[in-house]
């Protein structure tokens, strides 16, 4: 699918990538073309890297409860 001619430069680079990496040129260019599009990508929020926000958290909180004086109230043993 993918037929591309190197200069005598890059095609050395390639070599030596390819014996150090010990990989195939496919293998080689399936990944750098997976990390670019990677990298491309919006990054994600923590919140979207943990699992998005808990679904029924906060649903029986009490009003007003974003004042610190009533979480500290909540909260207390």
């Amino acid at each position: 699918m993918l037929s591309i001619e190197l200069d005598k430069e890059t095609e050395a680079y390639l070599v030596e990538i390819l014996g150090k990496e010990k990989t195939t040129g496919d293998e080689l260019i399936k990944r750098l073309v997976k990390d670019r599009w990677l990298s491309l990508q919006p990054r994600q929020t923590i919140v979207e890297r943990l699992g998005g926000h808990p679904e029924y958290l906060l649903e029986d909180a009490p009003p007003g409860l974003s004042e610190r004086a009533n979480r500290k109230r909540a909260i207390a043993p």
